[in-house]
């Protein structure tokens, strides 16, 4: 495995970005003194949309960031990416956070804080702006980034649902383009 500057393994035979979103300690008081224990929060995807995320627990580091690695692979799940970011605005909750994903114009960045930066890198979006609204419990907001990614659908899922064809879906489909907010998007 290699690590690159940011702190994401890149493993060459799997193709998958790891991050590590939060690592607890615990300690628990016994006879001879503390025992400690740790649990960590991983992310894993192939920035080619594909992510997932796992929680592993370890009375050592690299063992509970290992068992997190492992889960986060085999709970990947396939989410849409139009022109780098998300197809349209979505709101995704979790106890009491909310996230806020709205599409952006290319050259924008991921406008993110920390644990949803590291869940939508790994996903590969390069242009959303996000909010992150109630809580800050990594774990609660790493589980409202994937209840909006779930939400998500493509223009071609839209199509589908709706029962028109993808032409005339894409017509009004403009993500890439513009801005929620701006002049250009309202005419």
């Amino acid at each position: 495995m290699r690590k690159n500057f940011r702190g994401r393994r890149q493993d060459e035979n799997a193709a998958a970005i790891e991050k590590t979103i939060y690592i607890n300690r615990v300690s628990k008081v016994v006879k001879g003194g503390r025992r400690f224990n740790f649990s960590a929060l991983v992310v894993a995807g192939d920035g080619n949309g594909k992510v997932g995320v796992g929680y592993g627990k370890a009375s050592q580091v690299p063992e509970a960031i290992r068992k997190a690695t492992e889960r986060a692979r085999k709970t990947m799940n396939e989410v849409p990416i139009v022109d780098g970011t998300v197809p349209h605005f979505v709101i995704g909750r979790y106890g009491a956070v909310q996230v806020l994903l709205r599409p952006a114009s290319p050259g924008t960045g991921v406008i993110a804080a920390a644990n949803v930066r590291a869940i939508l890198d790994a996903a590969g979006y390069r242009n959303v702006l996000t909010k992150v609204i109630g809580s800050n419990n990594p774990h609660n907001v790493v589980r409202a980034v994937l209840n909006a990614l779930e939400r998500l659908e493509s223009p071609e899922q839209y199509a589908v649902r709706v029962g028109k064809p993808v032409e005339e879906v894409l017509k009004n489909y403009n993500v890439g383009a513009a801005v929620w907010g701006t002049r250009e998007s309202r005419a």
